[in-house]
């Protein structure tokens, strides 16, 4: 397994930080969940524009699915009918603010091609806000950027840090991203697999496994501005058998697992996690008492994802001359190491 980031930044584990002690995947990624894709379409034009769309592809439609609301300050298009009905029709696609409805109805032409006779569809399209680095008013998320997402997904290791819906995010201080990863365990005596993608983008103090590294100290003399519209949004993708009802206990957890690097929850951070299972449906749920690892895989899965959104970023300089500066390296608690 490489822990690298495209990117040529590295990863958690390469840095020697280690979130829980359960084993990942062999991607660490939310693609060891057998069937789940990833797309990314990326605009960034060096100067006003960073941002872009992040598709999380099931493997098939109609699966069971929850959204847990850990702050309702964002716009989640579809959310309601998940919470309804408990199923998820649709992949999951992320991008900012002022695109999200057109990327909503951008995902309704991708669903209505796969359905050519259908007559109602339940788009699910979340966002954050990435105008501290790009000109979000502009709005430049098309169709075709959408569509590129979707259709471009595939397994393997996705891209992180700036790339996709996570190209203008900043969070807790410093440049961020999207980030994933992911768990293995044994719940009840079923194999699982959890896997986490996130779009970070919220306020707080990053912590790394328990050190608080304000960004006022790590860079001392560097202008440091807390951008407005500060959210997150986690998906969580497993393949053990469980019914929505036991799904929106996982995604509270997701949204618990924030806590562990520092988040805020201010008053305007739309935080939000969409939780889905691979499972056949012939398989009965695991029981509630049984999911204590799962809980933990989720926990720690998420944890380690939002590491990697910001230990992948870049520097990025955007609109009006703001700055997110990147995680520095070698101030972290723990010194850079070799890949685990």
């Amino acid at each position: 397994m490489t822990d690298a980031a495209p990117q040529g930044r590295l990863r958690a584990r390469s840095l020697g930080v280690v979130a829980g002690a359960l084993p990942t995947g062999p991607l660490n990624a939310i693609t060891d969940v057998d069937g789940v894709l990833v797309g990314h379409a990326t605009v960034d034009d060096g100067a006003d524009l960073h941002t872009g769309v992040t598709a999380v592809v099931p493997p098939r439609l109609g699966l069971p699915a929850a959204v847990h609301t850990g702050n309702g300050y964002g716009k989640l298009v579809g959310s309601t009918q998940v919470d309804e009905l408990g199923v998820l029709e649709s992949p999951i696609v992320l991008t900012a603010t002022l695109s999200v409805f057109r990327a909503a109805d951008a995902v309704l032409t991708y669903l209505m091609r796969l359905r050519p006779d259908g007559l109602s569809f339940n788009p699910l399209v979340g966002e954050t806000n990435d105008g501290f680095l790009s000109d979000i008013r502009r709005r430049p998320i098309t169709e075709q950027h959408v569509l590129d997402a979707l259709e471009g997904a595939c397994g393997g290791l996705p891209a992180e840090g700036c790339v996709g819906a996570g190209t203008g995010t900043t969070a807790l201080g410093y440049k961020a991203g999207i980030g994933t990863s992911s768990r293995r365990l044994v719940a009840d005596g079923v194999p699982v697999t959890v896997g986490a993608l996130v779009q970070a983008n919220f306020g707080g103090v990053l912590t790394v496994q328990g050190t608080p590294m304000p960004v006022e100290e790590v860079l001392p003399g560097v202008r440091h501005e807390e951008p407005p519209g500060n959210s997150c949004m986690i998906v969580v993708a497993t393949d053990a058998p469980l019914d929505a009802r036991r799904l929106g206990r996982l995604a509270r957890r997701a949204i618990f697992a924030m806590g562990r690097v520092g988040a805020s929850y201010a008053h305007g951070s739309g935080d939000y996690a969409i939780a889905f299972t691979t499972a056949p449906p012939r398989r009965p749920p695991l029981p509630d008492d049984r999911l204590d690892p799962v809980f933990a895989a989720v926990m720690d899965a998420v944890e380690e994802s939002l590491l990697n959104s910001l230990f992948t970023a870049t520097t990025t300089t955007g609109v009006h001359g703001h700055t997110s500066h990147a995680v520095p390296y070698d101030r972290l608690p723990i010194r850079p190491g070799t890949d685990g």
